[in-house]
């Protein structure tokens, strides 16, 4: 005979009165990608394929604009289709990442690829192109114009010195109204 095993259930614990009561507040991109795990699972377990149409596909867009417009703004998605829920969680998932680690990595990318359009281009207009934008990068600074300034550290009794023979050079010259006396 099998043994039942009966779970121990505690008393005095409170339930949430709904379903949505008993989830958590997620942020949009959150939820979405929730639903469509969710979505996915479904379709692979009920081996039903997901096919988005041309609607779903605009749905999808005008979704994701929306919440581009406006991110506080909470959409009720249980309103769309499987398949716009699908196609906008693919949408965030291809655009809401970063592309490279490093931005040094996006710079090294960038200067690479600036040398081979200046080493392969058929004209020398595309050639001085891509060379001039190599002389912008940060770091290569061909075409940025540089102020160098000399610091000097003086004992303050040069600087006095150097001070004073600079005012005695100066000519002095009382500058006065003329008084009306000497005028007439």
């Amino acid at each position: 005979m099998h043994d039942v095993l009966i779970p121990e259930i505690e008393e005095n614990v409170p339930l949430p009165a709904n379903a949505a009561d008993a989830l958590p507040d997620l942020t949009p991109e959150a939820e979405v990608e929730m639903r469509a795990r969710t979505i996915r699972l479904v379709s692979e377990l009920t081996g039903i394929p997901l096919l988005a149409n041309e609607e779903d596909m605009e749905q999808a867009k005008a979704l994701a604009r929306a919440q581009l417009e406006d991110p506080h703004t909470r959409i009720d998605y249980s309103k769309y289709p499987n398949e716009t829920i699908a196609m906008l969680a693919g949408m965030a998932a291809r655009y809401n990442h970063m592309i490279v680690d490093d931005l040094a990595q996006l710079k090294l990318y960038v200067i690479n690829r600036l040398f081979e359009e200046a080493e392969k281009a058929d004209n020398s207009k595309t050639r001085i192109a891509a060379l001039a934008k190599l002389g912008e990068v940060d770091g290569i600074d061909a075409f940025k114009k540089r102020t160098e300034m000399t610091v000097q550290i003086k004992p303050i009794e040069e600087v006095e010195k150097e001070l004073l023979t600079v005012l005695e050079g100066i000519e002095y010259r009382v500058v006065g109204e003329k008084s009306v006396a000497t005028d007439a």
